[in-house]
């Protein structure tokens, strides 16, 4: 049994206290105390339990069956379980950057430090052998569950009743902080800092990350909304905006679709975090960042799916059918399509149009021909887009591939051949579209129509001009919604329609 080590040099003991560490006199001789350090919430902002889970129940469904009979059995047994059965990349984890730089001052100033925590060891030593700071690790073996009064004594037998500091999160944490000489206390609530005062002397506080209304709107994507815009499109095309009835009904699936949706991000987000954490902008996501748990992620999508269900089902039977189908598509697509290369930009343009079929669906319209082709060219046009935005990504930072898709970067100058075919062929239906008799029965000036061709082929163009610069967003519609240029063609083509609509004294 070891407690605060006099083993090391005196001039290493100055630096430590420039740096405030714990130096403890006995006798002559000055000590510095061990410092403890936990993992989960503390050290990285996630939990590898949790992560675990998601990991498996992402590429081994079968085996997350097990789960309940793992449990059965103990923590430790689950933890060691899901480990074994899951592989990560300790670099992209969300490290507690403070902290972790207060950590590496404390190892510089030769104190020793300690990894205890509930993880199993597993994942606790490669973690640990990435950080390069850490003098031993202590964590569950699949016997022990290394938490709350287990890890208390673990540490007690290894250094002695307040012979280490801890630095911990949790509530869990408080029987360690008893037996602990001070406490070092990160990312913990108001309310465990208060209960950690009362059991040990606070060395170090390390407030946590505030949320807000800015992370819930960022988790679940209301920005995204916007693309069940397309929802109202059949209403508009069919030159019935005076009807209240269909107003209410698509106003109701516009909210069931948006927190359908919502479900979907979260869910999607959750199992994608390995490949969002490696990518430059998608890694300050709420559930890559650490900033939402996991387990709130897992708490709220299926909330949102049921309340969505039930909207639906007020809409009308041929809607929610609609709802159902887009709910089991993009499952589908963020559990395999998203990796297969064309099938992914495939089922991205199929799940734009399935909302304009939702909307037609919602107020009982039928939906043309020249609609539908439209809206798939078009939308094929804008996922091929987003795939060579990401793709320039990753040639930039001299990657050959996309993390988690199934595309090269060599693969950019087709992708872009094709998604500028995909969206001329767009424009391609708009223009025969003007030849049909539906351009004469719902339009006044059917001649001015043709100024939406040149307003599309402008933006179309535009879209691909920026993203061959470099300067696309990961989601075009969002890149559209905020460029001026895209507003300007959007304003456009709305005004060329509205005027064709009417009559017009010449």
């Amino acid at each position: 049994m070891t407690g605060c080590d006099p083993s090391i040099k005196m001039l290493a003991f100055a630096r430590a206290d420039q740096l405030s560490a714990p130096v403890l006199e006995k006798g002559s001789v000055l000590v510095l105390c061990p410092l403890v350090v936990d993992l989960d919430g503390t050290l990285i902002h996630t939990d590898m339990l949790h992560e675990s889970a998601l990991r498996v129940f992402r590429d081994s469904p079968f085996h997350s069956l097990k789960i309940p009979l793992w449990l059965s059995r103990g923590k430790a047994v689950l933890k060691q379980k899901l480990a074994s059965r899951t592989g990560f990349t300790p670099i992209t984890l969300p490290y507690n950057d403070e902290f972790l730089a207060w950590l590496k001052e404390q190892r510089a100033a030769g104190r020793k430090l300690v990894l205890c925590t509930a993880t199993d060891h597993a994942i606790a030593s490669v973690i640990a052998e990435h950080l390069d700071i850490f003098d031993e690790v202590i964590a569950s073996d699949g016997t022990i569950n290394v938490a709350g009064e287990n890890k208390a004594r673990a540490l007690e037998q290894r250094f002695g009743k307040a012979g280490f500091d801890y630095a911990g999160n949790s509530r869990a944490d408080i029987a360690v902080w008893a037996s602990a000489r001070r406490a070092v206390v990160v990312n913990a609530s108001d309310s465990v800092t208060r209960e950690a005062r009362k059991v040990a002397d606070i060395e170090e506080v390390f407030p946590p990350r505030t949320r807000g209304l800015s992370a819930w709107r960022k988790t679940l994507r209301v920005h995204q909304w916007l693309k069940n815009l397309l929802l109202f499109v059949p209403l508009l095309a069919g030159h019935e905006l005076a009807d209240p009835g269909a107003w209410l009904a698509l106003a109701l699936a516009f909210i069931a679709f948006s927190m359908c949706a919502s479900s979907v991000y979260i869910a999607n987000d959750l199992l994608d975090l390995e490949s969002d954490r490696q990518h430059p902008r998608k890694r300050n996501r709420p559930f890559a960042s650490g900033l939402m748990p996991a387990w709130m992620g897992v708490a709220v999508a299926p909330f949102l799916l049921l309340a969505s269900l039930v909207l639906g089902s007020l809409v009308g039977a041929a809607f929610f059918k609609w709802l159902v189908v887009y709910f089991l598509l993009t499952c589908v697509y963020s559990w395999s399509l998203k990796r297969l290369i064309l099938v992914d930009c495939l089922t991205l343009a199929l799940l734009y149009t399935l909302r304009i079929i939702a909307g037609a669906a919602a107020v009982g319209h039928p939906l043309s021909f020249w609609l539908l082709a439209f809206s798939v060219f078009l939308f094929l046009s804008l996922a091929f887009v987003k795939r060579y935005a990401e793709l320039e990504v990753q040639i930039l930072r001299g990657k050959q591939k996309i993390h988690g898709r199934g595309y090269l970067t060599t693969d950019a100058p087709l992708i872009q051949c094709m998604g500028v075919v995909s969206g001329y062929a767009s424009v391609l239906v708009l223009a025969l579209y003007l030849n049909s008799d539906a351009v004469i029965r719902l339009y006044r000036t059917p001649e001015l129509i043709w100024g939406a061709v040149l307003s599309m082929l402008f933006w179309v163009s535009w879209m691909w001009l920026q993203a061959h610069r470099g300067e696309m967003h990961d989601d075009p519609l969002v890149f559209a919604v905020k460029d001026r240029a895209s507003q300007c063609a959007g304003a456009m083509f709305a005004l060329v329609l509205f005027a064709g609509s009417i009559v017009l004294p010449w």
